[in-house]
């Protein structure tokens, strides 16, 4: 007999080899109906799984949001059934569920145009509503290369060659159809549901090799019912709209070019964004106690050796390739991908005392690291960015509480920034791969348990996701559309002072190693412009808005007048601009906010005769008309940046 630990703790007895199909029907029928899969031990398998010892189990049923991954995983097979079907001779490959959705690639003489897609999505219905059973079958080695040989299918084959030896190969069956699959599956294509929708086709390389053959590969979505489905494609027609990419060239805040691939031209207009929010940053910083520093943009590759980033971060790093200065040098110059190398030799540069700490070090400092170019999105994924970096030195009393005023600090700029509803910490801890002793993991990750015990906000912890050197606190924002974005950080380093031989004199007249905490609160801030063009949609607060008032005439007689007006509006501090072009004022009007310019002051000859404005605010349809001297106080006032 076996013993099966249920989610309450009661215990049940079963003999060996029961599946978990038969375990649900023993509690209730309802149950065994409901459920698609059920987790062993925490890990994922189909109801029809044979149970050898004793283990935990939680049956799985479609509210749980693992049913989302099986859902898509499912609903991938029934799409690749329905391409064979439409499309005979065409060669499946690999097709993962992925977030939101999932995909297949396939190898075919034509590929598969947008046009495809309904008719492949109708087969695919054709397919659910059969309700075939999902079945597992164990193959040897021998007979599923053969049977994929005989069948044409050469990608399957090279996979299965290329399993360890000792892998079990698994195939899945839905009617007559199968693939090669690990699985695992939902009872029947039924379970898929409705809510599901075939969304694009793209190009691919085999195994994303460019040397290997192109494949044809198509995009879907599925959800668990029609109204997440209706919610993701509407927030999908949202992301559209807000694409940084098009509000960027519709503002004329920035522009890329191949010639500096990954890299923004900043326009004015941008530019304007970009400084004012470092300046709101370096008042917030400066607020906090912090100094600012700044380090060189290219380091020989001895401090990167040091700190570990030389062995594993090489591969994101851009090399100074010039010979000549290699062998003068002896060493290669790798240009910076982070400011904490050179934060560490300013600390080290002179004794410190434990009187000194703690030591808040900012940087706004420039970076650089290597990106695919399959991988780089406009502004959220850049070569060339800069962070707003900090390191914080302090002693093993002083760390907690650094930590928390890091978190405090982290929580009041996205406040002020409009973006701070639904904060959600991720935990992560230690990866595999990483440098340092246990011990100091084990310190470092128990500081910052403490610290998410002291604070009040929601938290989640994410096992082995840490970096190489250091625990971390990642901030997960959620924008306006409900699209969640991996922002600021803090990390707490216990390698790095020991790797740099950093050191502090203690009260006891002994030398002691400090803590070194890393920290960003924007993380990249092209990328973090990126964030907020699409979060606001374009309309910047106030404060933050590349032109905030547009003084726009109605007749040329009002020309002087505006001058007069956008020149007071100039020496209180306000970005104004002036529209005295012979245009009706229904297309400045639509011009102006087809670009979010979020003041517009409309003049004509009334407003003109008793110095007044008509304000035209964005997204108002009407005007209020008000003296010259109160509107440009009011919109003043208005404007201040937050301290």
């Amino acid at each position: 007999m076996i013993t099966i630990t249920l989610p309450d703790e009661n215990k049940l007895e079963f003999p060996q080899r029961t599946t978990s199909l038969e375990v649900a029907q023993s509690i209730a029928k309802s149950l065994a109906r409901a459920a698609i899969a059920v987790d062993l031990d925490n890990q994922l398998h189909d109801l029809s799984f044979p149970i050898e010892q004793n283990c935990t189990m939680n049956i799985i049923t479609r509210d749980d949001d693992r049913a989302l991954e099986l859902i898509r995983h499912d609903a991938a097979h029934v799409m690749a059934e329905a391409v064979q079907e439409l499309f005979p001779g065409t060669q499946v490959t690999i097709g993962p569920a992925i977030e939101n959705g999932f995909y297949y690639d396939f190898y075919t003489e034509k590929p598969f145009s947008a046009e495809d897609l309904p008719k492949i999505e109708k087969k695919m219905r054709q397919i659910i509503e059969k309700n075939q059973p999902f079945t597992r079958e164990i193959w040897s080695r021998t007979e599923a290369i053969n049977f994929f040989k005989n069948k044409g299918e050469y990608f399957k084959v090279e996979l299965i060659k290329d399993f360890p030896k000792n892998e079990t190969i698994t195939i899945y069956k839905q009617g007559k159809w199968l693939d090669l699959c690990r699985g695992p599956h939902m009872p029947s294509t039924n379970h898929i549901g409705k809510a599901f929708k075939l969304m694009k086709v793209a190009g691919a390389y085999w195994r994303g090799d460019s040397s290997k053959p192109t494949l044809s590969r198509i995009y879907g979505t599925a959800w668990r019912t029609q109204e997440e489905l209706d919610a993701h494609l509407h927030q999908l027609e949202e992301a559209e709209k807000r694409d940084h990419r098009k509000l960027g060239k519709e503002m004329e805040l920035f522009h890329f070019q191949d010639e500096a691939p990954g890299q923004a031209f900043w326009h004015h207009k941008g530019w304007t964004i970009y400084t004012e929010l470092l300046a709101y940053m370096r008042r917030k910083v400066r607020n906090h106690n912090y100094i600012e520093v700044n380090t060189p943009q290219m380091l020989d590759s001895r401090f990167w050796q040091a700190s570990g980033h030389w062995d594993k971060y090489r591969e994101n790093m851009f090399i100074i390739n010039d010979d000549s200065q290699v062998q003068k040098d002896k060493n290669p110059h790798a240009l910076k991908p982070m400011s904490c190398p050179g934060n560490a030799q300013l600390y080290n540069y002179g004794v410190k005392s434990y009187r000194d700490l703690p030591i808040r070090m900012a940087e706004f400092g420039r970076v650089f690291r290597q990106e695919a170019s399959g991988a780089r999105h406009g502004l959220m994924r850049v070569q060339a960015f800069t962070q707003d970096d900090a390191h914080i030195f302090c002693s093993d009393e002083q760390l907690e509480d650094e930590v928390i005023a890091m978190c405090d600090l982290i929580k009041e700029v996205y406040t002020d920034l409009g973006i701070a509803e639904n904060i959600v910490i991720n935990f992560s801890t230690r990866p595999e791969e990483r440098i340092g002793s246990d011990e100091d993991w084990d310190r470092a990750e128990e500081a910052l348990q403490k610290v998410l015990e002291r604070i009040n906000m929601k938290w989640l912890l994410n096992a082995g996701d840490g970096a190489f050197y250091a625990p971390k606190l990642d901030f997960i924002l959620t924008d306006a559309i409900g699209r969640e974005w991996q922002c600021g950080t803090i990390q707490v380093d216990m390698n790095m002072p020991t790797r740099l031989e950093m050191s502090y004199i203690g009260e006891d007249g002994q030398r002691h190693t400090p803590h070194m905490i890393h920290r960003a609160i924007l993380g990249s801030v092209e990328r973090f412009i990126g964030v907020l063009i699409e979060h606001y949609a374009g309309k910047f607060p106030l404060w933050l808005a590349p032109v905030q008032v547009v003084v726009a005439t109605i007749t040329g007689e009002t020309e002087c007048y505006a001058y007069k007006v956008r020149d007071e509006l100039i020496k209180v501090g306000i970005r104004a601009e002036l529209d005295i072009r012979n245009e009706k004022i229904g297309y400045k009007v639509r011009e102006h906010s087809n670009k979010k310019v979020p003041i517009i002051f409309v003049l004509g000859k009334h407003e003109s005769s008793d110095n007044s404005v008509s304000i035209r605010r964005l997204g108002s349809q009407g005007n209020e008309n008000i003296r010259m001297k109160d509107a440009i106080a009011v919109i003043r006032d208005e404007a201040n940046p937050p301290v």
